[in-house]
């Protein structure tokens, strides 16, 4: 009977932390439909209402041409045709392969909602955003990620961050990381050189630009030596800085670097 009693108990702990989590969800479900009530969902990018939280409306949505396969396995362009088999390089890859082993990106970088989004999470504080992008990119990205051991976000310059407060590639691989469970290091790497703006350079002037920009935070080396590390960031154009940063990962002893990005020029 003695030996009873403690069962009785479990099993009544048990019921009762049951109940509070049922009423929790509860709680929680009357919450947002609340929220939706007071405060509908609405577009991320026109704020036109939508069906959920966190979505486009279809208007947008259908102004997004996303990457998917058939593609580059090492750039992660698209092909304009499917030439019947994966695996395949573009001819840029092969003429130019990058310091990177592969790269995957959500979108193309052009007018209307990505580039949009990508400004208004970099250039308005418009934090809120950076969780859909991220959960976007955590599909896009996911043969990468289970295979990685850490996430890097691209750092900014300090007198860059200290102008902006936040870096947005370190937001974007906090929600990539809050999907997949990929750990974030944020200062495993530096950016030593306050480089000028990329905009309107060239291809050979951005690659010249980013020459020497990172390099591994001092004391931090054993973060990334032998770690398989997916390097963040919101756009990718030329490939320079990626390029740059992964070279830099790679000669602290990184085992491989791969890339992920919301958008791409492609």
């Amino acid at each position: 009977m003695a030996a009873a009693q403690p069962d009785l108990r479990a099993l009544s702990n048990l019921l009762r932390t049951a109940a509070v989590v049922r009423a929790l969800r509860l709680l929680r479900g009357l919450a947002r439909a609340a929220a939706d009530t007071v405060f509908p969902p609405a577009c991320l990018n026109c704020r036109q209402s939508t069906g959920a939280i966190s979505s486009l409306c279809a208007a947008c949505w259908a102004q997004v041409r996303f990457i998917e396969r058939p593609f580059c396995e090492r750039l992660g362009t698209p092909f304009a045709m499917d030439l019947g088999n994966e695996g395949l390089l573009s001819p840029e890859a092969v003429a130019n392969p990058p310091v990177f082993a592969r790269a995957r990106a959500v979108a193309h970088f052009e007018d209307g909602p990505v580039r949009q989004l990508v400004h208004r999470l970099k250039y308005s504080d418009r934090m809120e955003l950076a969780k859909p992008l991220g959960a976007w990119m955590a599909r896009a990205g996911n043969e990468l990620l289970v295979e990685a051991d850490l996430l890097v976000p691209v750092p900014l310059h300090r007198r860059r961050l200290a102008a902006r407060r936040f870096n947005q590639a370190n937001s974007l691989a906090q929600a990539i990381s809050a999907h997949c469970g990929v750990p974030v290091d944020p200062f495993a790497l530096a950016r030593v050189r306050a480089t000028p703006s990329q905009v309107g350079l060239s291809r050979s002037q951005r690659a010249l630009n980013m020459q020497g920009a990172f390099r591994v935070t001092e004391g931090m080396g054993a973060r990334a030596e032998g770690r398989a590390i997916v390097l963040i960031d919101d756009v990718m154009t030329s490939g320079s800085t990626v390029n740059a940063a992964s070279r830099a990962l790679l000669r602290g002893g990184a085992k491989r670097v791969d890339v992920l990005v919301f958008a791409r020029a492609v």
